[in-house]
């Protein structure tokens, strides 16, 4: 084992072979794909029918393309030098993938909240992913230029200065770091006040009927959520036999306490949609304790043709164990299933959840979230990869925050190019959009 000193100067030595001012450089020019190409193959284990879906959501702008693009930014990464240095990636690192839940205690906490893509890779790669979020939701936004610019700075020094910070703190202190309440950022105070607004029957009167003298059901709220029976729900149903052995005695006794009454679909997210996702509920103690499982499809994470991360063939799995590995604190029910040929994570359907609203990105607010931002990437590739060595490579972080900060405006402007290529297959019928989302 070498020690912390002998690793960062290690990390340092990583300079000689990518230096600090190659990781700003996009190098457009060295694309060897067609980006729609790209974006229409990660289709292929998706529902064929939700797709228009999908691509509506797409559709709305700059930001929204980027969200449900991520295997395009792999394929550009993939194509770039890195330093080397691996940690669990986030994968989706975006500013949309942050916000508020409850942790298994109860009280309420700010993280990086969705990790279909995680894998190990290049640490840089969530960075860059994370960055250029932050310079398109500013656009978004309608921030001024400097100010996107001042964000995406805050958020590359945040990381840099938190990496630093941890390979000084003792290692558990390091690993356990947790974002409970932030009062002077507005976005995430705001996604905590969300989050503290919502109550468990909340969820029950969102997506359930409730019936006189019987169980309550889901309601069909088509395109977003519907009830499911037959026998598409008695495969949900038995595949919950296989995600009780994947988890520790004390969730098997927690969730043997629950009864489940129905079974429904809900279509999520953006970059999610197509993807089958099941949700159960449960019945505890009485009709107002109910309990939310969403049963989710994992497809191989965007990152997998360029990495050589082979730990996991089941990739409900790989998303479950990349979230613990990530996160200090996650969720008791965290778990993985199969059935119908497809593989599954399953989770609980947060009753207190909190997100990241645009709108709240005005004056100060972008660049307060972009401070928490790189705190979190920072503490999730300490907790999994070598922080002594990413310390290393960043220095006194002057460098890395300037690379970073024009590697996130260059992304953000080929964004927005890919996206005006997505419009115009979509005006040329190449790509079709769904007639509405009620979402």
């Amino acid at each position: 084992m070498k020690t912390p000193k002998e690793r960062k100067q290690f990390g340092k030595s990583r300079r000689n072979v990518v230096s600090r001012t190659v990781q700003g450089e996009l190098r457009p020019k060295g694309r060897n794909f067609n980006p729609l190409d790209v974006l229409l193959a990660s289709a292929k284990e998706r529902l064929p029918e939700l797709m228009p879906l999908k691509y509506l959501r797409m559709s709305r702008s700059p930001f929204a393309f980027f969200r449900g693009s991520v295997a395009i930014m792999a394929a550009d990464l993939a194509r770039l030098p890195h330093s080397g240095l691996h940690a669990q990636l986030c994968g989706d690192a975006h500013v949309q993938n942050l916000g508020s839940f409850a942790s298994p205690d109860g009280h309420l906490i700010f993280d990086l909240n969705d990790f279909d893509e995680t894998i190990r890779g290049p640490w840089e790669w969530d960075v860059k992913r994370m960055a250029a979020s932050i310079v398109l939701a500013g656009r978004e936004a309608q921030q001024k230029r400097a100010t996107r610019r001042a964000a995406a700075e805050a958020f590359a020094e945040s990381y840099c200065r938190s990496m630093a910070e941890f390979s000084r703190q003792p290692i558990l202190q390091a690993a356990r770091h947790i974002i409970r309440r932030e009062g002077g950022a507005r976005p995430i105070h705001r996604a905590l006040l969300q989050s503290e607004r919502v109550k468990p029957l909340d969820l029950l009167g969102k997506y359930t009927e409730a019936r006189k003298n019987s169980e309550p059901r889901f309601r069909d709220l088509r395109p977003i959520s519907w009830r499911v029976t037959g026998h598409e729900a008695k495969q949900v149903l038995a595949s919950l036999n296989t995600y009780r052995e994947h988890l520790g005695w004390e969730q098997r006794r927690l969730l043997d306490f629950y009864r489940p009454l129905d079974v429904g679909f809900k279509v999520v997210g953006t970059g999610s949609v197509g993807l089958r996702d099941n949700i159960v509920l449960f019945e505890g103690n009485g009709p107002k304790d109910p309990l939310f499982l969403q049963i989710k499809q994992e497809v191989k994470s965007a990152y997998a043709p360029y990495l050589s991360d082979n730990r996991y063939e089941h990739q409900g799995r790989r998303a479950a164990e990349g979230q613990r590995a990530i996160q200090p604190v996650s969720d008791i029910f965290l778990g993985w299933t199969n059935f119908g040929g497809h593989e599954f994570l399953v989770r609980q359907l947060h009753d207190h959840k909190g997100s990241v609203n645009l709108k709240t990105l005005k004056g100060g607010g972008l660049e307060q979230l972009a401070v928490v931002a790189g705190e979190l990437l920072a503490r999730g590739h300490a907790r999994t990869g070598d922080m002594w060595a990413i310390h290393g490579y960043c220095g006194g972080s002057a460098k890395m925050v300037r690379a970073i900060r024009n590697f996130a405006s260059q992304y953000a402007d080929q964004t927005e190019a890919d996206y005006a290529q997505f419009l115009a297959a979509v005006k040329s019928n190449k790509i079709r959009l769904a007639e509405r989302d009620s979402a």
